[in-house]
């Protein structure tokens, strides 16, 4: 698999990265941990070499299958986030540092975290939401600093707040981080407008998430399709947004001359095709997943006439918020 820049962190990442909320098993229902493991190894086998955990995800079920394969395999750079300790998703507003990441807060979460995966040290650490207004505040980047120090993590991040891109800039300028991680896709193109030019101009390292639009963008859903009971995509594709959807998906396909079952390559391509985006996490509960995504990290992205017709399928809504 072709390898990007992490930012300044110095570790070369794999265009395709793992991301391993749905092994958590808790939000996405259906994950057998049999399977869960089986896909991660075959990432690793494929040339892998970069996966996205949180504490948070199947509280710390998902942290606990991570470290089991990747014990068994050293090189491996594992990421992983700390849950805001108010509990607030994302941060509000008025949130302070302190109320979401008191520094030994941070300490304790991450000793847990390692103990969960069973590593020495965390390659990339992160906060699982962000607020801009928390620089200057609080104590949390002492408490970077001194899991720096301590050999307990490597490198420092964040998870920015969901459609909220604009709402890091001023950390990604200030150098407090080494990486972001960010929504972006072809619906979702707002990291476009500031943050993606700021992290190239500071040497941050990009983490796309959500590429395939929590699945929109597989070209999978469709207005019959249902998800288990208690699966939070019940939520995401409530009230009548699969049928809304139908619309975006053939206009993209009409417009590029491409099939459905293109759409997810072209929306995974399309992201990778932007210079700052040092790795995309897929979420791969399969083996038969892993392997239709791998092949796609091969330094090629999108043709730049493919790119600039899909800027005009830029679609700005927050289906994270209950459908009406």
């Amino acid at each position: 698999m072709h390898k990007r820049a992490l930012g300044r962190t110095g570790l070369q990442v794999t265009e395709i990265g793992y991301g391993a909320w749905g092994i958590g098993a808790d939000m996405w229902k259906g994950a057998q941990d049999d399977e869960s493991l089986n896909a991660l190894r075959r990432y690793i086998e494929l040339g892998g070499n970069f996966i996205d955990t949180a504490m948070g995800y199947g509280n710390g079920h998902s942290e606990r299958l991570v470290g089991q394969v990747v014990r068994d395999n050293p090189g491996i750079y594992v990421a992983t986030k700390i849950s805001p300790k108010n509990g607030q998703w994302p941060a509000a507003p008025g949130t302070t540092a302190d109320q979401a990441f008191p520094g030994e807060y941070m300490i304790r979460m991450t000793e847990a975290s390692l103990e969960r995966l069973g590593l020495p040290a965390i390659d990339v650490q992160q906060l699982h939401v962000w607020n801009d207004s928390w620089l200057g505040q609080g104590d949390w980047q002492d408490a970077a600093a001194q899991l720096k120090r301590d050999g307990k993590i490597r490198h420092f991040g964040i998870s920015i707040n969901d459609h909220q891109p604009d709402n890091a800039v001023k950390a990604v300028e200030a150098g407090a981080v080494e990486t972001v991680q960010v929504i972006y896709n072809v619906f979702d193109q707002s990291p476009q407008d500031r943050l993606l030019d700021a992290c190239q101009a500071n040497g941050v390292g990009v983490i796309v998430r959500v590429a395939l639009d929590e699945g929109s963008l597989t070209g999978h859903i469709t207005p019959e399709t249902t998800f288990p009971q208690g699966d939070w995509r019940n939520n995401y594709f409530g009230g009548n947004r699969k049928t809304e959807l139908q619309e975006h998906l053939r206009a993209i396909e009409s417009d590029l001359g491409i099939t459905t079952e293109q759409l997810p390559e072209t929306a995974l391509r399309f992201v990778l095709s932007h210079p700052a985006v040092s790795t995309v996490i897929v979420g791969m509960r399969s083996v038969r997943n892993v392997e239709r995504n791998a092949v796609l990290a091969d330094g090629r992205g999108l043709p730049a006439e493919q790119v600039q017709k899909l800027y005009g399928h830029r679609w700005e809504r927050n289906w994270y918020n209950a459908a009406d």
